[in-house]
């Protein structure tokens, strides 16, 4: 009996260890521009919010009403900074026309699963794929899926870092640009759709493993604002981002590039790590400008790397004013 009372004592102990911690990772997120280390405690704002509620829950049973509260507030601060996803909706009017697909995918340079990518490509019939971490034998695996492609750009790597897109529709500017200092590929593109041009800018920072990555990482993100301002077309840009919404640098993006996000309204779609379905977070992006309206934004089927698809349709012409920005100077 005695050692009955002992676990219990023990179990207790250890949920209000476990709402301890997540709650002072709560807490550290909001400081994320001070230190790299902080910033990473930002992604995870959903685990965060669940893990403490249900901490919360559990402590009335033993009537520990104190630390239940304590934890309860913390929760619902996790919860007032990702209710915002699931308000501000806007919709495409009702007189647009059939909508461009967009899907992005990091296939994961080592997966070996290029029939499961295929399949995602037959079925959803993208008009436009950004494909990243490819390198060229994933570029060869995929061709006859990719056949009805006529328009592409490819930046194959080795390093995890390899980017490429390919269009159905015709591509009046297309190249290989390198944002920062990383000297890691985006691709930047006017698309010419049946609805009108579009820039489309895929780009795939580095992870924030480490202070020197963060840091470029953040440098990349700084600069995609003077590109999207460059652009002379309604733009869409997709990438792995490798930052969460609730990043202070994804949202310093937001502000700075003037841009959307597409997760707005739309609640959270998370895509990292597959692997390990408890930290599931959204690091995949499509952000757009004026002149384009989402129709539809959701992820997409397990196809055997650590991220899942993502897939947007939108149309190009929203009834707001399109960007007008200086063309860029870039060759």
């Amino acid at each position: 009996m005695t050692g009955f009372f002992s676990f219990k004592f023990r179990l207790w102990g250890l949920f209000t260890a476990a709402g301890v911690v997540a709650g002072i990772a709560t807490l550290l997120g909001f400081f994320g521009l001070l230190n790299w280390r902080l910033e990473l405690c930002s992604h995870f704002r959903v685990q965060y919010f669940l893990g403490l509620g249900v901490v919360a829950l559990l402590l009335l049973i033993p009537r520990k009403r104190r630390n239940a509260a304590i934890f309860g507030v913390l929760a619902f601060v996790n919860l007032s900074v990702i209710l915002p996803l699931y308000f501000g909706k806007v919709s495409a009017p009702a007189s647009a026309g059939q909508p461009v697909r967009a899907i992005l995918m990091n296939v994961n340079t080592a997966n070996k699963n290029s029939a499961g990518v295929a399949d995602v490509i037959r079925r959803y019939s993208p008009d436009v794929v950004v494909l990243e971490e490819v390198n060229r034998r994933w570029l060869s695996e995929l061709v006859p899926a990719l056949t009805g492609y006529g328009y592409s750009k490819q930046a194959p790597r080795e390093d995890n870092f390899g980017i490429a897109l390919f269009s159905k529709f015709p591509l009046s500017q297309c190249t290989v640009e390198y944002i920062g200092d990383a000297e890691v590929p985006s691709i930047v593109a006017e698309i010419e759709t049946s609805q009108g041009k579009c820039t489309m800018l895929a780009t795939h920072p580095l992870p924030p493993a480490g202070s020197e990555y963060a840091r470029l990482r953040n440098g990349q993100l700084a600069q995609l604002p003077g590109w999207v301002h460059r652009a002379t077309s309604p733009l869409v840009l997709l990438g792995d981002l490798n930052v969460s919404p609730w990043s202070p640098y994804f949202k310093r993006l937001i502000r700075d590039s003037g841009l959307r996000d597409s997760s707005q309204g739309r609640g959270v779609h998370p895509s990292w790590p597959t692997f390990s379905p408890m930290l599931l977070i959204p690091i995949d992006h499509c952000l757009y400008s004026r002149g384009i309206a989402i129709v539809d934004r959701r992820t997409g089927p397990y196809v055997g790397s650590d991220h899942l698809p993502l897939i947007v349709d939108f149309v190009v012409g929203d009834g707001s004013e399109a960007v007008q920005c200086t063309p860029s100077d870039k060759s």
